[in-house]
């Protein structure tokens, strides 16, 4: 009350807000509202990265909803997460098959874990699948790039830079257009350089980083038989593991 007679005492008027309000109401004073990212684009990422829900979320509200940047923000993360666990030891794992149809083409993978958990998940076996029936379809001829056997490169090479040498551009350009045709050539004969043939825009690289992602757990393909009928040749190929690559 006021100390002057008949004068009311003026009180401040305080808006007093619930807890979540006022966290809500902070978030639009400093422009930090997350974006309100509809649950069909969510599920739609979801089915084509097989990255976990909350992360297909965060990924849009980061890129205000636009799935195909989203994407690429996944598959960056998914690729990071990849290298993280390149080096751990994969012991456990699957062997699958894929017979091509009418019986003329057969695919034989053993696909490599760290658990045999993960290896009886349907993510898991769902990629085995996939990367089978990825073989049976593009013919790879070795694992990854590291595989090449010194030979083949060193003819790839000299034929490349034989090619360049004739077009008379100087010896560093001959260089750089052999080191983009090797490149070239790595997507054609190795297998997790190889567009995925159910998505182009995704190697077999990428395919199993999401997969890694997802399942907290490195994968790696450590060998493959492709066989067709009729054919001259068959292909065997086996990746050198970890420990041996980096000596």
């Amino acid at each position: 009350m006021s100390d002057i007679p008949g004068q009311k005492t003026w009180v401040p008027q305080v808006r007093i807000l619930r807890p979540g309000i006022q966290a809500e109401s902070r978030k639009r004073e400093t422009g930090t509202v997350s974006e309100k990212i509809d649950a069909k684009l969510v599920k739609e990422l979801r089915e084509k990265s097989g990255a976990p829900m909350g992360d297909c979320l965060k990924a849009l509200q980061e890129t205000k909803g636009n799935i195909e940047d989203a994407f690429v923000v996944l598959r960056k993360r998914g690729m990071a997460s990849a290298q993280k666990k390149a080096a751990r030891t994969t012991n456990e794992g699957a062997v699958g098959t894929y017979i091509h149809a009418g019986g003329k083409i057969g695919v034989l993978i053993e696909l490599n874990c760290e658990s045999d958990f993960v290896a009886r998940t349907e993510d898991f076996q769902g990629l085995l699948k996939d990367i089978a029936m990825h073989i049976a379809a593009s013919d790879p001829r070795y694992v990854k790039p590291e595989d090449v056997t010194a030979a083949d490169m060193e003819r790839e090479k000299e034929i490349y830079r034989a090619q360049a040498a004739a077009t008379g551009k100087p010896a560093p350009v001959i260089e750089k257009i052999v080191e983009g045709k090797m490149a070239k050539f790595y997507e054609e004969v190795c297998l997790i350089e190889q567009p995925f043939i159910k998505d182009q825009t995704i190697s077999i690289k990428e395919l199993i980083a999401h997969k890694v992602g997802k399942l907290g757990e490195n994968i790696t393909v450590r060998r493959f038989a492709r066989f067709k009928v009729g054919a001259p040749d068959w292909t065997v190929a086996t990746t050198k593991p970890v420990e041996a690559a980096a000596e």
